[in-house]
């Protein structure tokens, strides 16, 4: 069962996320009522262009994660859409439903919570095939060495278990279990987070390779501005459920005009210690997802706030070839 790269449309964009929402409630008292919310994600719209790798950055909490699971409809949306090669996702049922989550897999941040320990890797690299149907048993078997020997795995392992694996090796399962399916569009949760620095490069290095490879689409999440900045053709900027910047990666790190953009690359280690750059140290606490701010949700933060700030919501708008930004000051 050969693994070929699949077909991709081009024009318009693969995924197109529309004013996503996820709120999570919050339920307390006697009779378990909702009394309150968490605004994870607020109004987020971007586009993902056939065959390239979008990054998306920010704090811990901003909503990065939480935005990858709802396009996969892993968790239910709270308000919005998603167009996947021009189909609502949130729309579709049934085997309809099943044929879309062939085209769309996700690797997840942590290689050793996401592997069933009681199974051998072959078959937890073959669930895929099996839930869907495809191929024999011995079609199945021959696509896992396959996929195994192109991530880096010797297919006689096939039959060992997670706990014999390093890190390093139970991520590029992981990636052959995304892979199996050849899907169109991966969701890369923090692939390399929790790996060690040299182990980070190879992994990084595997999936430009199979992106290359199958034509893949990537949603890349991270909180490392320097691994983003290798793998991603762009960058969007999260903050507190929103974007408030997207675009190139060059252009992103040549012209960051958003003040938290701009902390955040300022945030960066400089190998060169004659080297000075200016550090933008942000005062204050991330405020409470439950009751975000009014206005810009970090004027609270801002070293440049103004009045305007603290009551209207800055419009997330292109400043010019692409460059899109949410910001009363630009």
């Amino acid at each position: 069962m050969a693994l070929a790269a699949p077909a991709s449309a081009n024009g318009a964009p693969l995924v197109s996320v529309q004013h996503l929402v996820k709120h999570f409630p919050i339920r307390g008292g006697i009779l378990y009522r909702t009394v309150g919310e968490v605004h994870a994600v607020d109004d987020v719209s971007l586009d993902i262009r056939t065959g390239e790798t979008l990054g998306l950055v920010g704090e811990s909490g901003c909503g990065k994660t939480t935005t990858g699971r709802v396009i996969l409809r892993l968790i239910p949306a709270t308000e919005g859409k998603v167009l996947f090669q021009g189909k609502d996702v949130f729309a579709v049922r049934g085997d309809a439903l099943k044929q879309l989550r062939r085209d769309m897999q996700i690797i997840f941040q942590d290689p050793y919570s996401s592997l069933d320990p009681r199974m051998p890797i072959g078959d937890i690299i073959a669930e895929g095939l099996v839930v869907h149907g495809i191929g024999s048993r011995a079609e199945r078997d021959d696509a896992v060495r396959e996929m195994m020997s192109l991530v880096g795995l010797r297919p006689q392992y096939a039959r060992r278990y997670p706990h014999e694996f390093s890190g390093g090796q139970r991520q590029r399962i992981g990636i052959a279990r995304a892979l199996i399916l050849r899907p169109k569009f991966v969701i890369c949760d923090e692939p390399v987070s929790a790996l060690d620095v040299s182990i980070q490069s190879q992994i990084l290095n595997l999936l430009r390779d199979l992106q290359q490879q199958f034509g893949l689409t990537y949603l890349f999440i991270a909180h490392n501005l320097a691994v983003v900045r290798y793998i991603s053709d762009r960058i969007g900027v999260m903050y507190l459920g929103k974007l408030v910047e997207l675009a190139e990666t060059d252009e992103l790190f040549r012209r960051p005009l958003h003040p938290y953009t701009q902390a955040l690359l300022s945030a960066i280690p400089t190998p060169d210690p004659t080297l000075k750059r200016k550090r933008i140290v942000l005062t204050g606490d991330v405020p409470s997802p439950i009751k975000p701010p009014a206005g810009c949700r970090f004027h609270t933060r801002c070293p440049i706030a103004m009045e305007i700030c603290r009551h209207t919501e800055p419009v997330f708008r292109d400043v010019g070839g692409g460059h899109m930004v949410a910001c009363h000051a630009v």
